[in-house]
């Protein structure tokens, strides 16, 4: 779990961490460097999902290691299919790290929403529903085990 407060921002009480998959976690549909490794440490303190369409109809294969659960979602709808995923959890405990068009109401929903932005770039749309801005995602990993990182970023 996560507890911080975050001077004229919000105080944060967190123990569930949601990721997209491509373009957030993986490339071209292949896990990024170090990221499975971060998110098994992160395991300890959080509950972890990867929500994803998966479009390579390989995240199971690639995450087979990882203590997370894969949530496949509808690709159809994946904007409200995130979003809703997020609300069923309880929001105010969320914090949600995404970079595509589809992450933008998971973001927003989220108690904290964290855009990567990645090889792959981020939409304007989920950098306007986001909170901060990281430029990679094991940043985004190394801030969650560092929090002091997020006082530092989001205080007023």
């Amino acid at each position: 779990m996560l507890e911080c407060h975050i001077p004229n921002f919000k105080s944060l009480k967190v123990d569930k961490l949601v990721f997209d998959y491509n373009g957030t976690l993986a490339c071209d549909g292949k896990p990024i460097s170090g990221v499975k490794e971060k998110l098994n440490q992160l395991a300890e303190k959080f509950d972890i999902y990867v929500l994803t369409a998966d479009t390579f109809g390989t995240v199971e294969n690639k995450l087979k290691n990882v203590e997370a659960e894969i949530i496949i979602i509808d690709s159809n709808d994946g904007s409200k299919s995130k979003q809703k995923f997020i609300q069923q959890l309880d929001s105010q405990t969320v914090i949600a790290v995404g970079n595509g068009n589809n992450d933008a109401l998971m973001l927003d929903e989220a108690a904290l929403g964290i855009l990567v932005l990645g090889s792959e770039g981020a939409s304007t749309k989920s950098l306007l529903s986001s909170n901060l801005l990281i430029k990679n995602i094991n940043d985004v990993l190394d801030t969650i085990l560092a929090p002091k990182r997020l006082v530092a970023s989001l205080r007023e």
